[in-house]
């Protein structure tokens, strides 16, 4: 994203309006805006769920019962594998989902062989995103995994972008800052996810091809199935660039 050209602009945004650049730029400045509130107290997005627990343990959710908000059915938590089997960097990293309720009209469950539906409709959830956190409290990568990491109803590539724009946390448990920062995240990184959502899907596909006898969504040798690093301010100057060449481009400022 960095060392563009003044007048061009990274793939990712180039079908993106001035008003989708906006929106992206506001929430940027909502990511940084809760670092910066956080940070003048020694806190960070992270350690507001690990406040006044007792250690942190590995495949704990955090908070328990995860963070749920009723009014839109956003829902997330926060944990870490064993050290050995962490991204490079990694001190534990953010699963957040949709369930039914929240979805937009006309989100259906993939015809996969094995799909059995819950009881509760609302519990068929999809996965969105994993965002990955670094010790100092930062996000440093974004990944897509396959079913079984999550226990998650499969939705295709195409219904899971949809669904991006209607997570929210609105509530101000168990941190007002960490639910604004997390769904400002996944809206300051919406052309990321989306891509990152379509090669999960084709990675399925390829997986599926070679090994046609088993259960790809249960296959545990396929489990991050698509993945990017990510930087805040980076991203924040590409939209800012992105936004300043679509202006030239029109002949405005």
């Amino acid at each position: 994203m960095l060392g563009l050209a003044d007048d061009s602009i990274d793939p990712l945004f180039a079908d993106l309006s001035a008003d989708a650049l906006d929106r992206m730029l506001e929430a940027g400045a909502e990511v940084v805006n809760c670092q910066r509130v956080l940070a003048k107290t020694g806190d960070t997005v992270v350690g507001e769920l690990l406040r006044d627990r007792d250690g942190f343990f590995e495949w704990q959710h955090y908070p328990p019962g995860d963070v749920y908000d009723p009014e839109f059915h956003a829902q997330y938590y926060y944990h870490a594998h064993p050290a050995a089997e962490r991204a490079e960097g990694e001190h534990g990293h953010f699963h957040t989902f949709l369930r039914p309720l929240g979805m937009p009209p006309g989100c259906r469950p993939s015809d996969v062989p094995d799909l059995v539906p819950p009881k509760d409709p609302n519990d068929a959830l999809s996965h969105l995103i994993g965002i990955s956190m670094d010790r100092h409290g930062r996000p440093i990568r974004l990944f897509t995994t396959n079913r079984w990491v999550t226990g998650e109803t499969w939705y295709a590539a195409d219904d899971v972008i949809a669904m991006l724009d209607h997570f929210a946390i609105d509530h101000a448990r168990p941190s007002w800052a960490t639910n604004r920062w997390i769904t400002a995240m996944i809206r300051l990184f919406r052309p990321q996810i989306a891509a990152l959502l379509r090669e999960r899907d084709e990675a399925v596909a390829h997986y599926r091809g070679i090994r046609p006898q088993g259960d790809v969504f249960e296959d545990r040798a396929l489990e991050v199935t698509s993945e990017q690093p990510i930087s805040v301010p980076a991203q924040i100057d590409a939209i800012e660039h992105a936004r300043r060449a679509l202006r030239r481009r029109r002949g405005t400022r």
